[in-house]
C-alpha cells in the first residue's frame, strides 16, 4: 500500500488509543478551562488597548521594534477599535476564532473555527494599507491545565489575525492571554507560521507554468485526434498514426473491449478480479489514516475500534500490496518464458529494460509535477496542505532517485510517498532476467534454488527484525521510528510475493493446456488451507490488539512479518489455480466477472493518482468529521470515484497515447493497442505485443542462451 504513508496508521492510531485513555480530574480545573470557550472574546477584551510591550517578549523589549511589530500592533488596534464601534468587518475577525472544541473528554481536541471568513478579511485602512485576516490553529496546553498527562497532544484551536502578525506575535500574546485564564506556565511555542493560511496565494513559478503548458498540449492533442475520429474519419483502418495515439475513442474501445477467454485460451479472467479488489483495499485503507489523522469529534471511539476484529482488515492492509506482487511476478514469468521458448531462447534484456521504464515514467513525472507545483493551488481550506501524506517539498530535493526507481534505498524523503512500490518492483523486474535464463536452462533444479533464495530472503528479515527490534505493527509500542523505511520499503520485504508469484507462474507454465482433474475432497482441502493462510495472515494478530490481551514478543513480531509474505500469496495461489481449472465456484464467478476489466487495465492510472484525489477530497475539509467504520464506507466510495474519473482522464490524456508512441518508436514500428495497468500485472497471457507490454517479442539483437535444461 502506498506506503501506508508518511505518517503510518498504526502510529497514527496509537496516538489515538492513547489519548481515550481516562484520568480523574477536578471539577475547578475543568471548570477553568471551561473559560476557553470564549476565547476571542476573552482575547480582544485583554488586549482591548494592546501596546507595543504587549506584542514584545520581556527579554526583546530592549531591542528597537521592527517595521513588522509596528504594522502588527497599528492593525489589532485598528481591530479592537472596529470591535467597539461595531464595525462588521472586525466582528468577523472576532467571529471567525475557534474556541474550546464541545465534548473534549470524548477525544474532540480541535476546533477549526471558520476557514472562509477569516481569509476573506479586506479591510482598507487607508488608501495605502489594507488590512487582511491570516488564520492560524493555536496549540493550547488544555491537558497540562487539567493535569491529564496521558494526553499526549494539545487541543488546536483556530484564532484569526491580521496578516500583518507573524507566529511569534500570535505566540506571545495567546501565551500572556492562557497563562492569565488557566494559571498555567507553558514555554512552548503555541503558534507556528506553517499551520497560518491567508486569500493570497504564491505565484506560479517556472516549473508549474511549464507543468500546465504539457497538460495544455496533452489536452489539445487529445481533443482534436477525438474530434478527428469521430467526425472525419469513417474507416478506422485509414486512420493516421498520430490519431489513433491521442484519440479517446479509439483508447476507450480498447479499455472497454471485453476479452473472453473461451476465445483466447491465454486469459485469466480471475486476475481482473484480484486485482481490483486488491486496488479498492489500498484506497479503503487510505481513507482510514486520513480519517485517523483528521479532527474527529469522537477520537476516543477509535480505541474501541482498535479492538475489533474488522479493523485488522485495516490495519493489515499491506497485503493488499502483497498480492501486486504476486500477480507481477506471476505474469512476468509466464509471458517471459513463453516469449523465451518461442524464440529458442532469445530475449533482448536492455529493451526489456527501456519498455517498462517508458511505460512507468511519464505518468509518474507528471505525479511529481501535479504534486509539487500545482495542487497547492488547486484548492484551500484549515487543513489543506497539512492532512496529507507525503512532504512534497522533498520532491524538490529527491524527484531524480523517484525517476531512477531507486527512492526506497536512496533517501528517508521519498518525494511520492506510494511509488515505493513502484521502486521494489522495477528492481525485482530487473532481476527477473537471471532467474528466468536460469530457469529456460536448467529448469526445475533452477526453480528449487529461487526457492532457496526466497527461504534466505525471509531469513535476512527475520534476523534483521530480531536484531535492529523493527516492528510494523499496531501494538508494538516500542517500534523504531525507521521501522518503515528499513523494512516495508525494503525489496527483500517483499521478494518472497513477487518470487512466490514468479514460481506459481513457472508451475502454470509447465503445465500449459493440460487439465487437472481433482477429486471433491481435494477441492475441500485446498480451499480450506487456501483460506487457513489468507485469515490466518490477517487475524494473527488479533488476540494481541485487545486490551487485555497477551503481549507481542519481538521475536513473534519477526516470525508474523517473515511467514506472512509467504503464506499470503501461498494462499493466493490456489484461488488463481482453483480458477482457472473450474474449482472455483461462487469465487471464480465474481472474480471473473467482465466488469471487472476496464477497471483492472485502469489499476496502474488509479494506483498512481488515488493519493492525489484522497488528498484533494480530505484537505477541502472545514468541520470536524465523525470516525465510523460507516462513514469511512461512504467517504471510500466517493474517493474511490473520483479516483476511477481521474484515471480514465490520465489514461487517455497519458498513459493510453505514450503507449501508443512507444510502439511507434521501438522497433515493432507500429501503434500499439493502450497499456494494462498496473503494467506488470498483464492479464492476457499470450505472445503478442499487446497483451505482454512488459516483454518485446519482436527484439533485436537477442541473447542466446542453452536449452539443455528445458522442460
Amino acid at each position: 500500500m502506498a506506503k501506508w504513508s508518511t505518517k503510518l496508521l498504526p502510529l497514527l492510531l496509537l496516538v489515538a488509543a492513547v489519548a481515550a485513555q481516562q484520568e480523574e480530574l477536578s471539577s475547578s480545573d475543568y471548570q477553568r478551562t471551561l473559560q476557553l470557550r470564549q476565547l476571542s472574546a476573552k482575547f480582544f477584551s485583554h488586549f482591548q488597548n494592546i501596546t507595543l510591550q504587549d506584542l514584545m517578549p520581556d527579554n526583546a523589549r530592549l531591542r528597537i521594534p521592527s517595521a513588522q511589530d509596528l504594522k502588527c500592533l497599528a492593525e489589532l488596534k485598528a481591530v479592537t477599535e472596529g470591535l467597539s464601534s461595531g464595525n462588521i468587518w472586525a466582528m468577523r475577525m472576532l467571529d471567525a476564532w475557534g474556541s474550546l472544541p464541545s465534548g473534549l473528554l470524548y477525544g474532540n481536541y480541535r476546533d477549526l473555527g471558520n476557514y472562509d471568513e477569516c481569509v476573506k478579511i479586506d479591510h482598507a485602512l487607508s488608501s495605502s494599507q489594507q488590512l487582511r485576516g491570516k488564520y492560524c490553529f493555536a496549540s493550547l496546553p488544555v491537558a497540562k491545565a487539567l493535569g491529564m498527562s496521558s494526553i499526549p497532544y494539545n487541543v488546536k484551536i483556530a484564532v484569526c489575525f491580521p496578516s500583518s502578525c507573524t507566529g511569534t506575535h500570535m505566540n506571545i500574546l495567546i501565551n500572556q492571554l492562557i497563562q492569565r485564564l488557566l494559571n498555567v506556565e507553558f514555554s512552548g511555542q503555541l503558534v507556528k507560521d506553517t499551520s497560518c493560511k491567508t486569500a493570497e496565494r504564491e505565484p506560479l513559478d517556472g516549473w508549474a507554468i511549464f507543468t500546465i503548458v504539457i497538460l495544455a498540449i496533452l489536452g489539445t492533442a487529445l481533443v482534436l485526434a477525438t474530434l478527428y475520429d469521430y467526425f472525419l474519419c469513417s474507416n478506422q483502418n485509414e486512420m493516421p498514426a498520430l490519431v489513433k495515439v491521442f484519440s479517446a475513442r479509439v483508447n476507450s474501445r480498447a479499455l472497454f473491449r471485453i476479452v473472453d477467454s473461451k476465445t483466447n485460451p491465454n486469459v485469466i479472467d480471475c486476475l481482473h478480479g484480484i486485482r481490483c479488489l486488491s486496488l479498492m483495499w489500498v484506497v479503503f485503507g487510505h481513507d482510514y489514516i486520513m480519517a485517523g489523522r483528521s479532527p474527529n469529534v469522537n477520537t476516543v471511539n477509535i480505541f474501541q475500534w482498535l479492538q475489533q476484529p474488522f479493523t485488522q482488515l485495516i490495519v493489515h492492509g499491506f497485503f493488499s500490496v502483497d498480492s501486486f506482487f504476486f500477480l507481477s511476478g506471476m505474469l512476468v514469468c509466464m509471458i517471459a518464458l513463453r516469449i523465451i521458448h518461442k524464440q529458442r531462447g532469445k530475449m533482448n534484456v536492455p529493451l526489456m529494460y527501456l519498455h517498462r521504464y517508458l511505460r512507468l515514467t511519464p505518468m509518474l513525472a507528471l505525479l511529481i509535477l501535479v504534486c509539487l507545483k500545482l495542487q497547492p493551488h488547486l484548492g484551500d481550506g484549515p487543513l489543506w496542505g497539512i492532512l496529507k501524506f507525503d512532504n512534497y517539498s522533498s520532491c524538490e530535493r529527491t524527484w531524480f532517485w523517484t525517476l531512477l526507481y531507486v527512492q526506497n534505498y536512496a533517501t528517508s524523503e521519498i518525494c511520492i510517498g506510494h511509488s515505493w512500490y513502484l521502486a521494489v518492483d522495477m528492481q525485482l523486474y530487473i532481476l527477473s532476467p537471471i532467474f528466468l535464463f536460469a530457469l529456460y536452462k536448467w529448469g526445475k533444479k533452477a526453480a528449487a534454488g529461487i526457492f532457496l533464495f526466497m527461504l534466505l530472503l525471509s531469513a535476512c528479515l527475520f534476523s534483521e527484525m530480531v536484531i535492529k527490534k523493527y516492528s510494523m505493527n499496531i501494538i508494538n509500542k516500542s517500534t523504531p521510528a525507521n521501522s518503515q523505511i528499513k523494512i516495508y520499503f525494503a525489496t527483500h520485504t517483499h521478494a518472497a510475493p513477487w518470487l512466490v508469484g514468479f514460481l506459481f507462474g513457472y508451475f502454470l507454465h509447465l503445465n500449459r493446456g493440460k487439465s487437472f482433474k481433482l477429486n471433491r475432497i481435494s477441492v475441500w482441502l485446498g480451499w480450506l488451507l487456501s483460506l487457513a493462510l489468507l485469515m490466518a495472515s490477517l487475524f494473527a494478530l488479533y488476540p494481541f490488539s485487545q486490551s487485555n490481551g497477551p503481549t507481542l514478543t519481538n521475536l513473534g513480531d519477526a516470525f508474523y512479518m517473515t511467514l506472512t509474505r509467504i503464506a499470503w500469496p501461498l494462499g493466493l495461489c490456489w484461488v488463481v489455480f482453483a480458477c482457472m481449472h473450474g474449482y472455483g465456484g461462487l469465487a471464480n464467478s465474481f472474480l471473473s466477472s467482465p466488469m471487472w476489466q476496464p477497471l483492472s487495465k485502469l489499476s496502474y492510472c488509479a494506483y498512481i493518482w488515488h493519493i492525489f484525489v484522497t488528498e484533494s477530497n480530505w484537505g477541502r475539509m472545514r468541520t470536524n468529521s465523525y470516525f465510523s467504520d460507516y462513514d469511512l464506507m461512504l467517504r471510500f466510495w466517493a474517493d474511490f470515484g473520483f479516483t476511477v474519473l481521474m484515471a480514465y482522464l490520465m489514461y487517455n490524456l497519458v498513459e493510453a497515447p505514450f503507449g501508443s508512441l512507444e510502439g511507434l518508436l521501438l522497433p515493432s514500428g507500429r501503434p500499439r493497442s493502450p497499456p494494462i495497468a498496473p503494467v506488470e500485472a498483464k492479464v492476457a497471457v499470450s505472445d503478442s505485443v499487446d497483451s505482454a507490454p512488459p516483454l518485446e517479442p519482436k527484439l533485436p539483437a537477442p541473447v542466446e542462451i542453452g536449452e539443455n535444461g528445458k522442460q
